[in-house]
């Protein structure tokens, strides 16, 4: 329902879209002590947490879940997490399927709409019996793997209190569509050559699932996946993978407080990627839209970044 007004305001050096972006993804540096714990998954794969804590016993962990190509010590999802361990929570900086620094035991491995993995870490949390609070905050692909979750009939547990998607893509077709627009090229050519290089790692492993001259013929992001992320996980073809995948289509359905952070000077995102109308008819949801920030670019003066102080105070209002 709340179309909040934002209290953002991007430093001067960092009102372009393109600076905040490149700033925050490649030249922030943080220090954070974690310890890594890997769980297996459903099907018997296996996904690394990496955990760090309060200095003082908590009863409440956020989850965080990174974007395409990230992983769990990227500075976007440990700014949070340290955020969190001074405020009293433990924090879990998961790294998606192939993201940890090692290959999964599968031929597939993560993608924008692969919930079940969700699922099964939430549920491991829970089992704990540690946590009364778990929120959950998703950044870009894990952004849209949150809502999804939220909102596509996977059970979540009492003891999810609230979530925030940051920079993200919940129209998948449409970000596509942006991703390959010429302004976005550095982007686009990063993304593609790390994802081309693990597949080649993956056709080692599995020679019979794909081929070399296949992954030669991989020009995009759009060819990759139609070569390799909808085939590899029973999707018909990229387009047939982005329409199930959105999360717009079920921010409808979403009966968690959430909090979505899209900046309008981000690149990355197309128009529908602003769902005004979805959060009007939904109390649950809350859409904050500043006019600068960029891809997760959200930078302050000093200490945390805005995304990740929002977070914090947004989960308390919640709790």
């Amino acid at each position: 329902m709340p179309i909040v007004k934002s209290s953002f305001k991007a430093l001067p050096i960092f009102r372009s879209g393109f600076i905040s972006t490149v700033y925050s993804g490649l030249l922030r540096r943080l220090k954070i002590k974690q310890i890594r714990e890997r769980i297996t998954l459903r099907d018997g794969d296996f996904i690394d947490l990496d955990w760090s804590y309060s200095s003082t016993p908590s009863k409440s962990v956020i989850i965080l879940f990174h974007g395409l190509e990230g992983h769990g010590q990227r500075p976007y999802i440990t700014g949070a997490a340290l955020h969190f361990n001074k405020n009293n929570s433990d924090a879990i900086c998961v790294n998606f399927r192939c993201c940890s620094g090692e290959l999964n035991r599968f031929y597939s491995s993560y993608h924008s709409g692969k919930t079940d993995d969700l699922e099964d870490i939430i549920q491991h949390v829970v089992s704990l019996n540690k946590y009364d609070s778990i929120f959950l905050k998703g950044i870009s692909l894990g952004g849209n793997i949150v809502l999804k979750y939220l909102g596509d009939g996977s059970i979540v547990p009492p003891q999810v209190k609230a979530a925030m998607a940051v920079s993200v893509p919940c129209d998948l077709s449409g970000s596509a569509k942006k991703l390959h627009k010429f302004k976005n090229l550095p982007y686009h050519i990063n993304f593609k050559w790390g994802l081309v290089q693990r597949l080649k790692l993956k056709q080692k492993k599995f020679p019979q699932a794909i081929s070399k001259s296949q992954i030669r013929a991989i020009r995009t992001l759009n060819d990759f996946d139609e070569v390799y992320t909808s085939r590899a996980h029973g999707f018909e073809n990229a387009q047939d993978y982005y329409k199930k995948c959105s999360s717009l289509q079920f921010l409808k359905t979403i009966q968690t407080p959430v909090l979505i952070l899209n900046a309008l000077n981000d690149s990355f995102l197309s128009e529908a990627c602003y769902p005004y109308k979805d959060v009007d008819a939904n109390p649950m949801l809350h859409l904050e839209t500043p006019d600068r920030g960029g891809h997760v670019g959200f930078i302050s003066r000093k200490g945390y970044y805005y995304n990740e102080t929002r977070a914090l105070e947004f989960f308390l209002e919640c709790k």
